[in-house]
């Protein structure tokens, strides 16, 4: 399932890549569209997970409490022991990455760190040892990248090809291919983070992982990060603003629902 599921994903993005290289530069840009879509699926299989850990200045985290958390917890869903990161960010969050569990890493914050207690920071390494276990991580970040790169592509044609500007260019430059990358990863995000919900909740305690969204909620909502929005869904939490329009399009599920599923299994 999950193969069909990274099959789908560049599938649907290469078309992307090859739309918005037609619509620009027709036959030829089609073509440079493929070849970037080629070398950007490449690389985003192998690389997009360090690249993430890069772009947030992720440095491998020795804390011994910790460790010895997701050392359980990876014996629990049986995957090898992912790597632990720790970045430096006031806002308590935590995402994970890799293309599969043998390359598993989770990065915590350091907000993350100092706010939550130990049975609330057991249910957030929980939520993220479960994209590992069901290989969200490759589509999380491959997704984060690729998208990016279509978005860079429509660039390139939109400042190199001045005389062919108009008002359906405008409208696809600027709106339909951020939305249209946007809605691919909104699809992907959303449901696999009730998943991921529900079975961190299984190997750990539902009401620690609750009270952990509880809290990196209202914190990410009264202090929103500014950064790339484009890794919104890596985080268990949209760290980024969510408000007004942009609610519409979020890669997260209402936290009120996911709190009050987690809440009923404890029951």
């Amino acid at each position: 399932m999950g193969q069909i599921r990274v099959i789908l994903l560049i599938s649907l993005l290469t078309a992307l890549f090859l739309g918005v290289g037609y619509f620009f530069a027709g036959t030829t840009g089609m073509l440079l569209g493929l070849i970037m879509a080629f070398i950007t699926n490449f690389f985003a299989y192998w690389y997009s997970d360090s690249f993430v850990l890069k772009m947030y200045k992720a440095r491998p985290f020795d804390n011994k409490e910790i460790k010895t958390i997701i050392k359980n917890l990876a014996e629990k869903a049986g995957i090898p022991v992912p790597k632990l990161y720790i970045t430096e960010m006031d806002v308590p969050n935590a995402f994970a990455t890799g293309r599969n569990p043998k390359h598993g890493a989770v990065c915590v914050t350091s907000g993350l760190v100092k706010m939550l207690n130990k049975n609330e920071i057991k249910g957030v390494l929980a939520h993220e040892i479960s994209h590992i276990k069901h290989k969200d991580t490759l589509l999380q970040t491959m997704s984060a990248t690729i998208a990016g790169a279509i978005t860079w592509l429509g660039y390139i044609f939109w400042f190199g090809d001045r005389r062919n500007r108009n008002i359906i260019s405008y409208l696809l430059m600027f709106i339909a291919v951020p939305i249209a990358s946007l809605l691919i990863r909104t699809a992907i995000s959303r449901n696999r983070e009730f998943y991921a919900d529900k079975y961190g909740a299984e190997i750990s305690d539902p009401l620690g992982l609750a009270s952990a969204l509880e809290k990196i909620s209202s914190f990410a909502y009264n202090h929103p990060m500014r950064g790339n929005a484009s890794t919104s869904h890596l985080f268990i939490i949209n760290p980024f603003s969510a408000r007004g329009l942009s609610s519409l399009f979020s890669t997260h599920p209402p936290t009120d629902e996911r709190i009050n599923r987690l809440r009923q299994m404890s029951i």
